[in-house]
């Protein structure tokens, strides 16, 4: 295997949510490169599944594509330090307002490996039917949406749901119930 060797890294900003940096990269031909290099302290999403089989999903708008996204329940860890099973139970009933008994882990997502390190861990919830309040941040708006499986599937072969974590999340999820 050929080496790749940082030589440095520089905070070029420090984000709410990322921090974003750059790096000289020795290349295997001697050379030396500036890559990007966004550092995420991960997250974690769920897929709850209620008693008759549908998916509790959630609609909200999404700035970086200035438009609404139906999506598996996710957010981010607090810190590094964060569990990703409590981040996983705490996103379930803070945007959906539904509970759990316990959580299993699906699978570890890393979103996009050319210039981010987000790792994001999913689990799969069986929900109890009776949904509690929301418990929102303030400047979340997010809508609940009970959705069939098979109507999610089609969402995702018909270009509606094009949000990466969920359409692994719930393929992974169909492969699972299909074993």
């Amino acid at each position: 295997m050929e080496k790749f060797e940082r030589l440095s890294r520089e905070l070029k900003f420090k984000g709410s949510i990322i921090d974003f940096y750059q790096d000289q990269i020795q290349i295997p031909n001697g050379n030396v490169a500036t890559w990007d290099f966004i550092e995420h302290k991960g997250a974690a999403g769920v897929v709850p599944v209620l008693p008759d089989g549908r998916i509790v999903m959630v609609k909200q708008y999404r700035n970086a594509l200035n438009r609404f996204t139906l999506e598996i329940p996710a957010g981010g860890r607090e810190s590094v330090n964060e569990d990703f099973y409590d981040c996983a139970y705490r996103e379930l009933t803070e945007e959906t307002g539904f509970t759990c008994e316990r959580l299993e882990k699906l699978i570890e997502i890393n979103t996009t490996v050319a210039f981010c390190n987000e790792m994001i861990h999913v689990f799969v919830a069986h929900v109890d039917a009776n949904q509690g309040l929301q418990h929102l941040d303030e400047d979340e708006y997010v809508n609940v949406e009970l959705v069939e499986l098979d109507d999610l599937l089609k969402m995702i072969y018909d270009c509606k749901i094009t949000d990466g974590k969920t359409i692994a999340s719930i393929m992974a999820y169909k492969n699972l119930i299909n074993k």
